[in-house]
């Protein structure tokens, strides 16, 4: 069964939570903040539900009858859809976790939440997508070129495919070349929140932008027991 409120002021949010409880928690505190909310309840709906409606960013269950959302993930990716995924789970597993962000997803809540918290974590997301307000933000570093006002990045004239997270990481990096970040300061200037507890998520993203930056992986430096640091 399919739920929606109408109010899509800020955009369409779907939310694939099989637990009809959460489900209707997140939907409502969603709607209060302007969003529209299409909520589905297992895994094969949510596909077709985010492949049909092209919400601005979507919230899965991990745990899901059917497909799980982890799978839902890697499907939408593979379609070429980067829409921004946070992840809900009840598994306190870092492998799960893990799982989620090398699949694409850019956040993660771990059951129980805040749904106030979660809300803040979607706005946050959507800021970042949405890209700064200048036109002209293009910084290069080594073959490395980043466009913040489109939101593109390349090596060379080979464009990358990033996820919302992966790109604002790695533009936040080449933005201040030489300049080492904690994994702490990467959480707050890119996901919009600090916490020891999710430092695993900054080298998890790390790892992906260096896989998919290649043979210039090497422009972003890991810094022992500090950080990261991008640096021709």
């Amino acid at each position: 069964m399919m739920c929606s409120v109408i109010d899509t002021s800020k955009g369409l949010v779907l939310v694939v939570e099989d637990e009809r409880p959460i489900a209707d928690l997140v939907r409502l505190y969603l709607s209060r903040e302007g969003f529209g909310v299409q909520v589905e309840h297992d895994g094969a709906a949510g596909l077709a539900a985010a492949r049909r409606l092209r919400p601005v960013a979507c919230i899965l269950d991990i745990a899901l009858p059917g497909l799980d959302g982890t799978e839902i993930c890697r499907r939408l990716r593979a379609d070429g859809d980067w829409t921004p995924v946070i992840f809900l789970t009840a598994r306190d597993d870092e492998v799960d976790r893990i799982l989620g962000l090398e699949l694409g997803g850019d956040d993660y809540v771990t059951k129980p939440f805040s749904p106030r918290e979660l809300v803040t974590r979607v706005k946050a997301l959507l800021r970042r997508a949405a890209g700064p307000p200048e036109t002209d933000r293009i910084r290069s570093l080594g073959p490395v070129t980043v466009d913040q006002s489109r939101r593109t990045a390349a090596i060379g004239n080979q464009p990358l495919t990033l996820t919302a997270t992966e790109f604002d990481l790695l533009a936040h990096l080449i933005g201040r070349p030489g300049r080492v970040f904690t994994r702490e300061e990467l959480l707050a200037a890119v996901w919009g929140y600090a916490s020891h507890a999710g430092t695993r998520t900054v080298d998890v993203h790390v790892a992906q932008v260096r896989a998919k930056l290649g043979g210039a992986a090497g422009l972003i430096r890991t810094v022992r027991g500090v950080g990261y640091t991008a640096d021709a």
